[in-house]
């Protein structure tokens, strides 16, 4: 059995290990230019061909990053970095589905005294309330 030590010295690791430090290099540098938070809401590849490319969780950020390009660039030349053009692609996030609501019914108690209630209140409009919230719990 190999050491670990020995496993993350393998070519394979380095390489994914020298990506990972690239993402969050980038990231970082995203995090430091990007508008109001905008980073919360998109994250960019590497910088490739003088290029990044940002990744938008919403058509709204990226309308927004999009208006704010020029000043962006701006702020990476300053940084040092040699950047000609951002894409900007929509990648939305996929939402899980709501879980049901679960349905609570009343306790026989319950029943027996709202029964008792609608049979003193017959004819107004709480005793018709009861009438059909009853036939509801009944269910």
């Amino acid at each position: 059995m190999q050491r670990f030590n020995t496993l993350l010295t393998q070519p394979e690791l380095n390489e994914l290990n020298q990506r990972t430090l690239e993402a969050q290099a980038s990231q970082k540098l995203w995090a430091e230019i990007a508008p109001d938070g905008m980073a919360n809401y998109s994250h960019i590849s590497g910088i490739k061909n003088k290029q990044i490319t940002v990744y938008a969780n919403n058509n709204a950020v990226a309308a927004k990053i999009k208006l704010l390009i020029p000043s962006l660039l701006i702020k990476l030349e300053k940084q040092g970095y040699e950047v000609t053009a951002i894409r900007i692609k929509v990648q939305a996030k996929s939402n899980p589905l709501p879980t049901p609501k679960s349905t609570k019914s009343l306790s026989l108690e319950a029943v027996s005294q709202l029964q008792k209630l609608e049979l003193r209140l017959s004819g107004t409009t709480l005793g018709d309330s009861l009438t059909r919230l009853l036939k509801n719990a009944n269910k």
